[in-house]
């Protein structure tokens, strides 16, 4: 199968580059893992709209799915993409059959993912993030009862509020520390996000309305399994030690790109400070340091629904132009609103990003804290490792197979390079993220071996 532009990922970003390409004359497919398009921030929503509890931002996806409806738009559900190179094009597997599409345009759209949230306990049944619990309730409507949530960030505000909106207000919230001092000086540049502050504080509103208790400038947050299933977790504030009971412990501190697709392309990328994480490299249209690959919404970095779906159609606008359908003037002409929309998104991601920090305790936890999920890695034996001289990524992966196991580091990167830094006082960005290798997803052999022989492997 040839196309004219294949995209990877049908959240915001993806969606709308799909209908701006469609609309331009360019044959379009698009790729997502999920049954049903709306990526994470609108998962399900065709079926899930009428679920009023879930907001009207999450509403507001509608459109985007609607534009999808267009004879020159491929939608491919269940497509796992796991490997992309400039041999064999991109290839994907659905229902365990191996496919490969070729493209003149690529565009990668494969959204965030939840940033780990390590702490002794955190790997026990019943301790979740707390993003994984709102796909849930967008995918089930099956809503946490009686759960506690702990962490920072404005996902945490905003599914304690659906919970609420749903009958099912949270036990608690845990909150880190939030820098409001540090955020202040950014306040003024956010003003065109006013109306996401707004929203923000309308969602606290409806916390304390509910009576939902808040513990604020938590520290030192563990959790135990104690009888009938149940969560015991504890933490420290200015009060002294706390601890509080419940079947479901919530866990949230922002989220961060997905990048192994891009990482392992071989596209360059830049450590982002403010937002503790590594990203793409790109132009203002989105384009990488591939010329035919393109990046859009949060995998090129956190900005949020609004902000991928600018992206989206700005990277659309730009492959359009390079494919001769529309001249630079029309291209301009038409990326203005999108600009405009573009920085008044942004422009509060630097307060927020400054006001939820991400605590030095779940970059470099305690020893006993399991790291690496996969492969059962303690905090203890890394710093181990370090004291060896294990000062690197693929030293560390040598030494102990962090990052090996099937989630390839997606659990345990962050933390293994904050522990790094920790023990050699390097700054992140000179650690380097750990190298990503195809397939980035698991895949069965079969589903490899159903690609059949190369060209040169018939000769």
């Amino acid at each position: 199968m040839t196309v004219d532009l294949a995209i990877i990922g049908a959240g915001p970003a993806g969606m709308a580059a799909a209908r701006v390409a469609a609309e331009g004359g360019l044959r379009v497919t698009l790729l997502d893992e999920q049954n049903r398009p709306g990526g994470q921030i609108y998962r399900n929503i065709a079926t899930a709209a009428e679920w009023g509890w879930l907001g009207n931002d999450y509403a507001r996806g509608v459109d985007l799915i609607h534009g999808l409806n267009h004879q020159l738009i491929t939608h491919q559900p269940r497509a796992t993409v796991w490997r992309i190179d400039s041999d064999q094009g991109i290839i994907w597997s659905r229902d365990g059959q191996s496919h490969v599409t070729t493209a003149a345009q690529i565009l990668l759209a494969t959204g965030a993912q939840e940033r780990p949230v390590p702490f002794p306990g955190w790997t026990l049944p019943g301790v979740m993030p707390a993003g994984a619990a709102q796909v849930l309730m967008k995918q089930s409507g099956m809503v946490p009862c009686d759960a506690i949530l702990a962490g920072a960030g404005p996902l945490l505000y905003l599914v304690a509020a659906q919970m609420i909106e749903a009958g099912s207000p949270p036990q608690a919230l845990i909150e880190t520390d939030v820098d409001l001092l540090r955020a202040l000086p950014r306040l003024p540049r956010a003003v065109p996000g006013a109306k996401t502050l707004a929203k923000g504080l309308g969602l606290i509103r409806r916390i304390r309305a509910a009576g939902v208790p808040r513990y604020r400038g938590a520290k030192d947050l563990r959790a135990a399994q104690v009888q009938d299933g149940q969560v015991a977790v504890s933490f420290s504030t200015r009060r002294g030690r706390q601890k509080l009971t419940s079947s479901l412990l919530l866990t949230h501190l922002g989220v961060i790109p997905q990048t192994h697709l891009a990482r392992a392309m071989g596209l360059r990328h830049v450590y982002d400070h403010a937002q503790q994480a590594w990203r793409p490299s790109l132009s203002r249209w989105g384009q990488s340091s591939i010329e035919n690959v393109f990046v859009a919404g949060d995998g090129g970095g956190i900005g949020g629904a609004d902000a991928a779906r600018a992206q989206g159609a700005l990277a659309a606008i730009e492959i359009l132009h390079r494919a001769g359908r529309l001249d630079a003037a029309e291209r301009d002409h038409r990326a203005r609103p999108l600009r405009r929309s573009l920085s008044r998104s942004l422009s509060v991601r630097p307060f927020l990003d400054a006001a939820y920090p991400v605590p030095p305790d779940f970059l470099a936890p305690a020893d006993e804290t399991i790291v690496c999920r996969c492969e059962e890695v303690t905090a203890r034996a890394i710093r181990d490792a370090l004291a060896d001289g294990a000062h690197g990524m693929r030293l560390m992966r040598t030494t102990l197979r962090t990052g090996m196991g099937p989630c390839q580091g997606r659990m345990c990167e962050a933390t293994v390079s904050g522990l790094i830094a920790e023990a050699t006082g390097r700054d992140p960005s000179m650690i380097g993220p750990g190298r990503a290798r195809s397939p980035v997803k698991p895949v069965t052999l079969a589903e490899i071996a159903s690609l059949g022989l190369h060209p040169e492997e018939n000769s």
